[in-house]
């Protein structure tokens, strides 16, 4: 892109506007490749690529906090559980970690460590483990048995693998000596080099001969996703899969204090642990630790792609807790990106459900670190132009991990002589409407809006994916044909194709009285998925929308907030009047800045919106927001502010702990909220909230309601209990 381009200007340089535009243009391209190589095992970018998304994705955010996106990598964690594999729920998130790509990003995350906790010259030990590049894994033991195991899915929810995870001979079945009465334990799965290039020969060689149904995988880190994945689990048995155990979830009690011990005990109880694994006495041995693991990676039998690094003591784990997707107490440094060159053939144009235009670059296949490499995204027009990025071209890829890479620069001594620079094009491939790029964004969008059929469709496969509504059968095969044949055209007609099943049935690979038992099940199994889906969590409905600037972590403060669709539905009508209450309302919840506020309001100020909302909800009811998590609490459920400075803990810590317990924390007083939680030197806050006659709450009793005692030391005084 031009020098004027938003994605070269640092971010301090961007307006609000800008900011905004971006964040949502970064959360719907982070948010697909998520799905790609989580969900399909299918990477459309590279590692190197996803990260500098991400990087840039938090600059901006630490520059317009209020602007913070849910469906950013701040907040998502992976895909959602595969079709065919029941679902589990997770005692304790699986989460993802954020990344440090140089020795001042660790700096900053320790320094964010001690600012969190209010530390000044505690020393912070730390443990670097080496990140394996495989499928994280989830294993619950009773009494010391192996009961059930399900991968990470979307964070919350996996799924059900148990009987693949039967057959690793790395997995003890029972553990050796005591164990707590439940307990899980998290591992990696994954393949080393040699037996993956092994493996893939057998594969090409049984292909080869004519086998049907075998595929030959792109690397060890797809070839364990998709063995561990077999509904058969003899082929799970077949296959050279190994397992590294690592970190502990939802446990009846905890046997150990910090995570050193943690893995000591873990090789007791009879898992493998990566031997790599070393405590690191402070933070400054993480640059040597990195530096020899790094030196050591192209020998080792399996792939790395950077080292985990983990705060020691678990006490100072649990009080740091996670912010969005990722612990604060754990970060990922990554290892350089690795290059090769390639062709570029030409560039594609795709429609987006908000119809936005993005291009995507398709180049002679290479291979880079070991994968063979096809597309890469180009982001937009202004990158396109600020590299001059051409068809014909001769481009440098970059790869930092095990997927697709990204395209760095051109080799313009290779350029051909007739080269032209691409034309983005102004009119949308998809309807041939007008494609505009208002004032101020980088990415241009077709004004075709319900005329378009790429965002009509791309659309109701938001709605149906599976970190939405989950309706399982509705693939985007499907709904591309069901639009096409006219049976949906928005999100209600979807939960009305019982009218139409005689219909589907006559359709080719859908009918009654086909020879295959599938598709003879298929219009009576997807009529099936589709009720089972008409009271939806709210969260869940919510994301559904696919309004803009609301990603899942958002949907789910909206719904913590409002509670039910009708009280939402309603507070968003009478947001819509700048000064009201609702309006400073919902621009108070933590979380909700000006510009996802003025998202929502454009929604429901758009009178087609609202006619397809009401439609909708004649067909679904939404159940409300369950606090049942923390329902022992005084605060579930309960809207909180936290005002003045507080001295037993630094503020995020109190809001992080005050939203565990099912409370909705936000920034302005009200006379919907409930507590104000005063500290030292408070202001206005405490003053309006005296005004309204609200419940005013001191530091202790804070933490006293919130089971958070004091504790006398030797002197006399307190000090925070565990």
């Amino acid at each position: 892109m031009t020098e004027s381009g938003l994605r070269t200007r640092p971010p301090e340089a961007l307006t609000e506007e800008e900011a905004a535009a971006e964040l949502a243009a970064l959360a719907a391209e982070i948010a697909h490749h998520d799905r790609a190589y989580h969900e399909r095992d299918a990477p459309e970018i590279s590692d190197a690529d996803y990260d500098a998304l991400v990087r840039r994705n938090r600059a901006i955010e630490g520059r317009f906090p209020e602007l913070i996106r849910d469906d950013s990598p701040s907040s998502r964690v992976g895909a959602q559980a595969a079709e065919g594999f029941s679902k589990f729920r997770h005692g304790v998130p699986m989460l993802s970690l954020d990344n440090a790509f140089a020795p001042e990003d660790f700096s900053e995350f320790c320094a964010r460590i001690r600012r969190f906790l209010g530390l000044k010259d505690d020393v912070l030990r730390f443990v670097g483990e080496p990140k394996i590049d495989g499928l994280s894994v989830n294993l619950v033991y009773e009494n010391g048995r192996f009961l059930r195991g399900a991968t990470r899915g979307d964070g919350a929810e996996g799924e059900d693998v148990t009987a693949n995870l039967r057959t690793l001979k790395d997995l003890p079945l029972r553990l050796a000596g005591k164990a707590p009465e439940r307990i899980e334990i998290r591992g990696e799965v994954f393949m080393e080099k040699p037996a993956f290039l092994a493996f893939n020969a057998e594969q090409a060689r049984r292909i080869e001969a004519g086998e049907k149904g075998l595929r030959v995988f792109a690397n060890p880190r797809n070839a364990a996703a998709g063995s561990l994945r077999q509904l058969d689990p003899r082929i799970t048995a077949q296959r050279p899969l190994k397992l590294f155990a690592y970190a502990m979830g939802a446990a009846s009690s905890v046997p150990v204090d910090r995570h050193w011990d943690w893995l000591a005990q873990l090789r007791a109880w009879g898992f493998a642990v990566n031997p790599l694994s070393e405590l690191l006495e402070d933070e400054n041995a993480a640059a040597a630790f990195q530096a020899r693991i790094g030196e050591q990676r192209a020998s080792l039998a399996y792939d790395i792609d950077g080292v985990v690094y983990k705060l020691d003591r678990l006490d100072w784990q649990a009080r740091l807790g996670f912010v969005g997707r990722a612990p604060r107490w754990a970060i990922a440094w990554k290892f350089p990106a690795e290059q090769a060159t390639t062709r570029l053939l030409r560039i594609e144009i795709q429609v987006g459900r908000t119809g936005a235009l993005t291009p995507r670059a398709v180049m002679e296949p290479v291979n880079v670190g070991g994968v063979i490499v096809q597309h890469a995204t180009l982001h937009n027009e202004d990158e396109i132009a600020r590299k001059d990025v051409r068809p014909g071209d001769t481009v440098v890829l970059q790869r930092a991990g095990d997927v697709i890479p990204q395209i760095v620069s051109v080799v313009l001594d290779r350029r051909p002589a007739d080269s032209q620079p691409f034309a983005f094009p102004e009119f949308c491939p998809a309807c041939g409407s007008h494609a505009v790029r208002p004032a101020g964004e980088v990415v241009r969008r077709c004004t075709g809006g319900l005329i378009c059929p790429a965002q009509t469709v791309e659309r109701l496969k938001h709605f149906v994916a599976r970190n939405a509504m989950d309706i399982e059968g509705l693939g985007e095969e499907n709904i591309q044909k069901l639009y096409d044949e006219g049976l949906v055209r928005s999100p209600a007609d979807i939960f009305r194709l019982a009218q139409h099943a005689d219909r589907m049935r006559q359709w080719e690979g859908w009918g009654a009285k086909s020879k295959k038992p599938e598709e003879a099940k298929k219009v009576p199994n997807l009529l099936a998925a589709i009720e089972a889906r008409r009271t939806p969590p709210f969260e869940r409905f919510i994301f559904a929308l696919g309004i803009r600037r609301i990603g899942e972590a958002n949907a789910k403060l909206l719904a913590r907030h409002y509670h039910s669709l009708p009280e939402w539905r309603e507070r968003m009508l009478a947001a819509r009047i700048i000064g009201s209450e609702a309006r400073e309302e919902l621009g108070s919840i933590q979380g909700i800045g000006p510009a996802i506020a003025q998202e929502l309001v454009d929604f429901f100020e758009e009178p087609r919106n609202l006619a397809a909302l009401d439609d909708l909800a004649t067909q679904v009811t939404p159940a409300p927001a369950d606090f049942s998590a923390a329902a022992d609490s005084p605060f579930a459920g309960k809207t909180l502010v936290f005002t003045g400075t507080l001295e037993t803990m630094t503020r995020p810590e109190a809001e992080a702990r005050a939203e565990s317990l099912g409370a909705k924390v936000t920034k302005s007083v009200s006379k919907k909220t409930d507590f104000v939680v005063v500290g030292a030197d408070a202001g206005s806050k405490a003053a309006k909230a005296a005004e309204l006659g609200l419940r005013t709450l001191t530091e202790a009793e804070w933490r006293e309601m919130a089971g958070l005692p004091l504790e006398r030391i030797a002197d006399g005084s307190e000090r925070p209990g565990a």
